[in-house]
């Protein structure tokens, strides 16, 4: 009997999935066309609220990330797995402030990277000025020219905040946390700001070949994925990681609930502009993740499972990373099926237990936000070639145009991993990358930070300190 109404429940599951999937399909015949890609750009103290606003809610994903993702490992490493997202917040914005900027949008150098003296402790950067100083016809990005340069400085330093943030999740639990800011300063400066020159500055070398990336399905997502990838092994995998409980699923929910409003300015302000794109992007940003959530419950009930808020959660980042690459150019048809298409993929991916025998990517980055990304651009250039097309007349052919987006995807995966993969390694001879076993059984919050978070499990909060445990260990 146990058996039987086990099924029914399997197929109730599929009765779901089945619906979502008719869904995307009629998705994609019912595209709605009420100009909803009105390029109206001339509203300029409306760019500049909106943009403010933007900027602040991409802020907040940062800290959404850190609940995400802390309320994941294990009660012993909460507080450090927390606070590597937290930090970064500090160590990037200063880095951005000094050269960073300069290195992602100054003076193009070789298609690949901009002149690091341009905007050097922002100078040049102000309310008022909205080109480069030596480029005075060249506007930066997609729509500068409706916003202070200084506001579009501050917009990217949050994507430049949260792309190394996402890569923690790959390595939690075991990393040291010295070693761990050392590849995180190293890594924004060598791979994350030639990325987003080569994307998004109108000199970079991916924009010449009319591939683009609406808010950073290759320069965020990709890129962060396949860092993890490679984080996960060059530190190799934990001594114990067993099949250990999340710390705080509230936490997590609470992480997800802050992204998704997070995202609404990560989509919705990368218009530049408070214009009809911003809102396609806001709309197909929110039936994304709704699209995604769904999907990924109705897999896991397929599988057998009871419907998670674990689940709940990682579906709708998911639907979020999906629709990034193309948030502001589809139609919400498509973005339903795009977030179908990719959630299926990326919960595929996550419950293929090989890839977890394989290696040990803690919190799933590279089956999430990589994988994710890198679909999600596929996926672009697939369709967004019909906005690019009614915006230029002698845009080059739909093949063109999707093989570019593919040739763009390989140099990026090659050249991050190799980059990131000699980056750990660079860090790991000046500090190592990985905590002692002892320190690693003990946990982070404490070997790392001497915090704890709550009633740890094997260690009494009050009975013992680190050096009676040191000792007793040995």
């Amino acid at each position: 009997m146990k058996v039987l109404q086990v099924r029914k429940t399997n197929v109730a599951w599929l009765v779901l999935f089945i619906v979502m999937l008719g869904v995307s399909l009629v998705g994609l015949v019912a595209s709605p066309r009420d100009g909803i890609f009105d390029m109206d750009n001339n509203h300029l103290y409306a760019n500049m609220a909106w943009m403010i606003t933007a900027t602040i809610f991409v802020l907040m994903m940062t800290p959404g990330l850190s609940f995400f993702y802390g309320g994941m490992v294990r009660v012993k490493n909460v507080i450090s797995t927390m606070l590597q997202s937290f930090i970064v917040m500090g160590v990037v914005s200063v880095i951005w402030v000094v050269f960073g900027f300069s290195l992602a949008f100054g003076d193009d150098i070789w298609h690949v990277i901009g002149n690091p003296s341009d905007f050097f402790m922002f100078d040049n950067v102000g309310v008022s000025n909205i080109t480069s100083p030596s480029q005075e016809s060249t506007q930066i990005g997609l729509a500068i020219t409706t916003i202070p340069l200084a506001l579009f400085a501050l917009f990217q330093m949050k994507f430049a905040i949260i792309t190394p943030s996402l890569i923690t999740g790959s390595f939690a639990e075991r990393v040291h946390f010295a070693g761990y800011l050392l590849f995180m300063v190293l890594w924004t400066i060598v791979v994350y700001c030639p990325l987003a020159h080569c994307t998004w500055h109108p000199e970079g070398l991916f924009g010449l070949m009319d591939v683009h990336d609406y808010a950073g399905g290759i320069v965020v997502h990709a890129a962060s994925g396949v860092a993890a990838l490679a984080g996960a092994m060059f530190l190799g995998k934990r001594t114990s990681k067993g099949h250990s409980k999340p710390a705080n699923v509230p936490f997590v929910l609470l992480g997800a609930a802050l992204l998704w409003l997070g995202w609404f300015g990560f989509n919705g302000g990368s218009s530049l502009a408070a214009d009809g794109i911003a809102i396609s992007a806001f709309l197909n940003t929110n039936t994304a993740a709704a699209t995604a959530m769904v999907v990924w419950i109705a897999m896991d009930g397929m599988r057998g499972h009871k419907p998670s808020a674990m689940g709940a959660a990682i579906g709708a980042v998911v639907g979020l990373v999906a629709i990034t690459p193309c948030a502001g150019w589809v139609s919400v048809g498509q973005s339903i099926c795009i977030a179908f298409i990719i959630t299926v993929c990326c919960n595929m991916a996550c419950s293929w237990k090989s890839y977890s025998h394989m290696l040990d990517d803690a919190l799933d980055v590279f089956p999430t936000h990589g994988l994710g990304g890198i679909i999600g651009t596929v996926l672009t250039g697939i369709f967004a070639y019909d906005f690019f097309a009614s915006q230029n007349p002698e845009m080059i052919s739909r093949a063109h145009f999707f093989w570019n987006h593919i040739l763009v995807l390989i140099m990026v995966f090659a050249y991050t991993f190799i980059a990131s993969y000699a980056l750990y390694w660079i860090t790991d001879k000046i500090i190592p990358m990985r905590v002692s076993q002892n320190n690693e059984a003990i946990g982070l919050d404490r070997s790392q930070h001497d915090e704890t978070y709550g009633g740890e499990t094997g260690i009494a909060e009050d009975s013992i300190s680190l050096d009676d445990w040191y000792r007793k260990m040995e």
